[in-house]
């Protein structure tokens, strides 16, 4: 079977959505306010995510709502009359990872297809033809397997059933997610959608009978991260995923920004392209590739377990900082008489160059010429997050486009 595979992008807000779709996704997973595992994303209203259905699906995208939580049985009510308003609403999938919420699912709306949560420990085809059996449609892998693995488990499953793996974005130092860190420190549970994310804190020893007195723990001279993990990046291995068997290419990142969304979407929608293409157009571009996919907010990168258990140097990372070369600015709304709208969420100023990043790849380089705001008035900047704001660029923009700015390094 000759697969060509989907390209599936995060969104936190109604905004990320349309920008994933209108930068090159074939899906996007959602979550809305209650049963994901991102409880401080965003998230969905009944209103937005109606609204982003029907968008992705006006473009011939694919939307999978996340369900995905370890659920108690004071959650199994509301799955029921949640899973009941999503039928109305008519998403392409959900992402289930409890049994007894995929048998709700099942009941309350079988004809949205149900895909099996990475946090629900999938490494081995006989979990997944178990989860086939039970009618799910596709599996998301465990992120510890490597591709040898994954493309034995696609020589032992149905060839109908589909692999979803994540090949770019955080890598949770648990395994599968699994994470206790979070509600032993903070009390709120990882598996109900609350991490506090303490897997990234920095850390210092204290001896029992010394309270009060913290002895750090040097990895180098900027302390110790000792659970942190490298960003997983796969751009430049997308033959061999391909050769694996996987039928959806996830980029975790759920409560990311619309420019990290769109500059992921974009390279990796290129790359898949090219590639399918003509692989020798692949190998020509991958220069390009590298720069794209460094642009955006990101720690240092790893292909994580796909070629064998990494060691130390390639998992992790030793100091707590992410690589950032671009600011958001905001994304192109309406035009009226050559300014655009847009709501501003940097500072910038009038005579700044910034830059227009489209969906075909191009990146237009521009000088802010004026800034107007709601009530007609010339601003010098704007300084202002969330501040509607209409702004003559000295050029063409469409709607949807990304306004960014280049940090010095």
């Amino acid at each position: 079977m000759n697969r060509h595979p989907e390209l599936l992008i995060p969104a936190s807000s109604l905004e990320v959505l349309k920008t994933a779709v209108i930068f090159g996704a074939d899906a996007v997973y959602i979550g809305g306010e209650a049963f994901g595992l991102r409880a401080k994303a965003k998230n969905f209203s009944r209103e937005d995510m109606a609204e982003g259905i029907r968008f992705a699906h006006e473009h011939g995208v694919r939307v999978h709502v996340t369900a995905n939580i370890l659920a108690h049985n004071d959650d199994l009510p509301g799955v029921r009359a949640y899973f009941e308003e999503l039928r109305e609403m008519k998403p392409d999938a959900l992402i289930i990872a409890d049994p007894a919420v995929f048998e709700i699912a099942k009941e309350v709306c079988p004809e949205i297809e149900r895909h099996i949560s990475t946090q629900a420990n999938n490494t081995n085809y006989g979990t997944y033809n178990f989860w086939w059996k039970q009618g799910a449609k596709r599996v998301v892998s465990a992120r510890e397997l490597s591709l040898k693995e994954i493309k034995e488990i696609r020589q032992n499953i149905p060839e109908d059933m589909e692999i979803e793996s994540f090949i770019h974005g955080a890598m949770c130092i648990s395994y599968s997610g699994r994470c206790l860190l979070s509600n032993y420190f903070a009390g709120r549970d990882a598996n109900q959608g609350a991490c506090t994310h303490p897997c990234r804190w920095k850390y210092s020893i204290v001896e029992e009978t010394r309270p009060g007195e913290y002895m750090p723990v040097y990895e180098n001279e900027r302390g110790t991260f000792i659970f942190n993990s490298k960003d997983l990046c796969m751009i430049q291995h997308i033959p061999e995923l391909i050769d694996a068997g996987i039928d959806s290419f996830k980029i975790e990142g759920r409560m990311k920004t619309a420019l990290y969304v769109a500059t992921v979407a974009r390279t990796y929608r290129k790359a898949i392209d090219d590639y399918l293409e003509d692989p020798a157009l692949y190998e020509k571009n991958m220069p390009w590739y590298l720069d794209q996919i460094s642009n955006c907010t990101y720690r240092q990168f790893t292909t994580g377990f796909y070629f064998g258990k990494p060691d130390e140097s390639a998992q992790i990372y030793d100091n707590n900082t992410y690589a950032k070369d671009y600011t958001y600015l905001g994304i192109i709304g309406s035009e009226k008489d050559g300014l655009y709208q847009i709501e501003q969420r940097n500072k910038f100023s009038v005579g700044e160059q910034i830059e227009i990043m489209k969906p075909d790849g191009r990146n237009v380089e521009v000088t802010v010429r004026r800034i107007v705001n709601e009530d007609g008035q010339e601003q010098e900047s704007a300084p202002h997050a969330k501040q509607t704001i209409y702004v003559d660029l000295g050029a063409e923009a469409d709607l949807y486009d990304i306004l960014r700015r280049k940090e010095e390094a």
